[in-house]
């Protein structure tokens, strides 16, 4: 009898973990819709990395598949800002989609710099889906 009863727990615990799992993807499905694009609020924040070294800051913000003509990025009060749009090629736009996880839509993404004083110049590229951004220390 205990052992019936331990299953029917273990059943429901079970019952219980998948729908709050399906609850948690539709949410996902729901905040990266490319619905979103037309927005002018951000949908998602790209991830970065701040590298120091003597001489300068990098700054490497993950862009995959952003085009970089339309990557905005700039100093704003000892804080860089970088925004744009990730949408779907024109091409794929009609496909089947069988899964989407990186984000769509409009990104905005503040990261804070490190204190000090920093050349007039932002020497700014993009390699490997990233975009990369240099600020040259004053002084």
């Amino acid at each position: 009898m205990a052992r019936d009863d331990a299953a029917r727990g273990g059943a429901w615990m079970w019952a219980d973990a998948c729908e709050m799992l399906a609850r948690a993807e539709r949410l996902h499905r729901q905040f990266f819709e490319p619905s979103r694009a037309a927005s002018r609020l951000p949908a998602w924040q790209p991830p970065a990395d701040v590298l120091e070294t003597e001489r300068e800051v990098l700054i490497l913000v993950a862009l995959p598949g952003v085009d970089p003509d339309a990557v905005e990025a700039a100093i704003e009060d000892g804080t860089l800002f970088v925004a744009g749009v990730r949408a779907l090629p024109p091409e794929l736009r009609g496909a089947a989609i069988h899964r989407m996880e990186l984000p769509q839509g409009r990104f905005e993404r503040r990261v804070p710099l490190p204190p000090g004083r920093y050349n007039a110049a932002v020497r700014r590229s993009f390699a490997e889906g990233c975009l990369l951004v240099r600020l040259e220390k004053a002084g």
